[in-house]
């Protein structure tokens, strides 16, 4: 019995390794291995010209890029029955060096990144040094020269894993510069200054942050001005029901670019 389930294990290994292989497509720099089972001459290394070909002993130029390794195999096989009898045929990718992304735009760095594994987009996000000043709002993934349906702000920040996706060769992911990282604390308070935004950031931890109420703040008269698109939004807030009643709705969340406006108490 259990060397039923180890045999049954080994052939659900053996049979789902060669269809994770063959989902990738060869390109034009790649190294393979080809062998053909019983015939010495038949086993050598090859790298995928510029021109997508490869040279095989006794057929000449074949062409590799743009086929999987198991349609290689299959093409190969074929043509190699005018001088092997029943060939067996295995393409195996040794290095990968066609598959590339492509990250460009303001908020980071340009990079070319080599998928030389299965890599998906929250991967390669984690690997960015300059994420935290891009706007992943306006972020977006290219594929074909089409946007593909992911919210990288929902991912990235929100932990959204629903939103990840597997990169492909050739993708690009534009990650435009966040203009405003701050927010602009001004008014009744001991210290008015600029913060730069935490995701999270409440109202009330960046009053604090500004050395909170002078004397003559009046609590429960602080707005937030927010740009909103093309319009301009004002946000009341009412700070001392906030701490007298504890009103937590009153704290609301920030956001980059938000002004925080404490005014004065006329008594």
């Amino acid at each position: 019995m259990r060397w039923g389930l180890m045999v049954s294990l080994l052939l659900l290994c053996l049979t789902a390794l060669p269809a994770a292989a063959s989902d990738y497509v060869i390109g034009e720099g790649d190294s393979l291995e080809i062998a053909v089972w019983g015939v010495k001459e038949l086993n050598f290394p090859v790298k995928v010209r510029p021109d997508g070909k490869i040279t095989v002993p006794g057929l000449g130029e074949v062409v590799a890029s743009g086929s999987t390794p198991s349609k290689l195999q299959a093409y190969l096989a074929e043509r190699l029955r005018e001088l092997v009898k029943n060939p067996i045929v295995t393409v195996t990718v040794k290095e990968i060096t066609n598959s590339k992304v492509y990250v460009f735009g303001s908020g980071v760095k340009p990079a070319v990144y080599s998928l030389a594994q299965r890599t998906s987009v929250l991967q390669l996000l984690c690997t960015l040094p300059d994420v935290k000043v891009a706007d992943l709002k306006r972020a977006y993934l290219l594929r074909s020269g089409k946007k593909v349906k992911i919210d990288l702000y929902r991912l990235f920040i929100e932990g959204d894993i629903d939103q990840d996706r597997l990169l492909e060769s050739n993708d690009s992911l534009f990650m435009p510069l966040l203009t405003d990282r701050s927010v602009y604390v001004l008014g009744a308070v001991n210290t008015p200054k600029a913060i730069e935004f935490r995701e999270g950031m409440k109202v009330m931890e960046a009053i604090l942050e500004s050395g909170g109420f002078t004397r003559f703040a009046d609590q429960n008269d602080v707005t937030v001005h927010r740009k909103d698109g093309g319009n301009q939004v004002a946000i009341e807030v009412k700070a001392k029901t906030l701490s007298k009643d504890g009103d937590l709705t009153q704290n609301i969340d920030l956001k980059p670019g938000d002004y925080v406006v404490v005014k004065e108490s006329f008594f």
